[in-house]
């Protein structure tokens, strides 16, 4: 507080710098959202030009590169969950439900090819780990329903399968990451394996 200052100025300056700040962290991350998801090796210089602010306030808000990166999935993260719990409100299927969660994740999986760069360090593992937790725990409420409901093989304990499919999705994903398979090739496939984890596809056949 300067001279010329009241006490009750400095108080209305303090949250009026928050709100300032919180401005420009999400004018930042809605920029490294757009940019890396065409340009997935955009650095903090080019982040810093679209959001319209210096490459040290980027630093300022998120430190390094990778908090950044790990600031946007934090966000891809959020927006997935979201679509997931409007998918899962419309009463359908066990089945039908899993499906649509992996179509939902494979969709921004396509459109922010960044997420490959995550997990490859044992902090960001650790923190990936964190980040899928609730969807671990939608998992295993939709693979409990259908194994009561007999869409699913009920022998496999339903922890058991959901970190099978858990690990399928890993799977998929590091097929993408090594240019070994599209996008596309690795969403059928992990649909055609997760039904026959599940029991689907060997129930469905049977006479």
């Amino acid at each position: 507080m300067t001279a010329f200052e009241t006490p009750g100025d400095s108080t209305r300056v303090r949250p009026r710098r928050r709100a300032d700040a919180e401005r420009s962290r999400t004018a930042v991350l809605d920029a490294a959202v757009r940019l890396l998801a065409e340009r997935p090796d955009a650095g903090m210089a080019a982040i810093a030009g679209a959001a319209n602010v210096t490459r040290q306030t980027v630093y300022a808000h998120f430190g390094t590169r990778d908090g950044l990166l790990e600031a946007v999935a934090d966000r891809i993260t959020g927006e997935a969950m979201a679509a997931m719990d409007e998918a899962e409100e419309d009463g359908s299927t066990a089945l039908d439900a899993i499906l649509r969660l992996q179509d939902i994740g494979w969709r921004l999986f396509e459109r922010n090819p960044v997420l490959l760069q995550l997990g490859s360090t044992r902090a960001g593992a650790d923190v990936d780990r964190a980040r899928h937790e609730p969807v671990a725990a939608r998992l295993t409420r939709l693979i409990e329903k259908g194994q009561a409901s007999g869409e699913f093989d009920s022998a496999p304990s339903a922890p058991w399968l959901v970190a099978a499919v858990t690990a399928l999705g890993h799977a998929a994903g590091d097929e993408v990451g090594a240019d070994r398979m599209s996008v596309e090739e690795a969403a059928t496939w992990l649909r055609t394996s997760t039904l026959a984890l599940l029991g689907v596809r060997l129930r469905n056949s049977a006479p």
